[in-house]
């Protein structure tokens, strides 16, 4: 089988999944905010209950119908135009900045990508509201592997593009190690400064393997050095 071959496969494969996966988030909304909803209402009632804050926030003066859809439409704009520069700017950074590939995907873009979820699930965790502090933060990671990515695969194959699911193994593993410790950590639905202090561990081991992951450019070494060698081999040949 050759290699274009074995392309083509990996796009069928990668889109077949893209389409279960969005399915499945489909799925889980309907759940969410349909057949279970009344789970997540107690669940965030209780939330409220907790921060002792309320009864000030409530006094505030809310935005009108219109303000509402007004700031909406000049966020999303904003937030357009920011993500397009963002992505026009990843590779100069690798490359004058020498930032590996694997630090910039899994820490640099999500770093400044969430910084507001990071920011307002900090916030309810310090008011003991750790429903809502997980649901932006657990929530917005299953946005992303259920709807953001394979809705980016579907667009690419309808625009006629070749774009897989095919993640390199390094990736692949810190999914994993994340899967695994905060299932572990949410397993006995109990919460302390330890597990708290692990997770951050996690994070920041991955953050540092990710900033010292040679990714492509040591396969470009690689291939390099191997050209390199090759061509001294072929001049040592002939000149026997």
């Amino acid at each position: 089988m050759t290699q274009q071959e074995l392309d083509s496969k990996l796009i069928s494969i990668s889109r077949a999944i893209a389409v279960l996966l969005l399915l499945s988030y489909a799925l889980f909304v309907w759940f969410q905010t349909r057949t279970h909803h009344g789970l997540f209402t107690k669940m965030f009632e209780k939330d409220e209950e907790r921060d002792h804050d309320r009864a000030k926030d409530a006094r505030k003066p809310k935005l009108t119908l219109t303000e509402c859809i007004l700031a909406l439409a000049v966020s999303v704009a904003l937030v357009a135009i920011i993500a397009v520069n963002l992505v026009h700017e990843i590779d100069p950074i690798i490359e004058e900045h020498h930032i590996t590939d694997p630090f910039m995907g899994l820490i640099l873009v999500p770093l400044v990508e969430k910084l507001a979820e990071h920011l307002t699930a900090i916030d309810e965790a310090w008011d003991n509201q750790m429903n809502f502090a997980l649901t932006h933060c657990v929530g917005a990671t299953l946005q992303t592997a259920l709807l953001v990515t394979p809705l980016i695969v579907i667009i690419s194959w309808c625009a006629q593009w070749d774009f897989s699911l095919d993640f390199q193994i390094f990736d692949m593993a810190m999914l994993l190690l994340s899967i695994i410790t905060v299932g572990n950590f949410l397993r006995d639905q109990k919460s302390n400064y330890l597990e708290g202090f692990l997770c951050v561990a996690v994070y920041v081991a991955i953050a540092v393997a990710a900033f010292y992951n040679p990714g492509a450019h040591a396969a470009e070494a690689a291939a390099s050095t191997s050209e390199t060698a090759e061509h001294l081999i072929a001049k040592v040949v002939g000149s026997l």
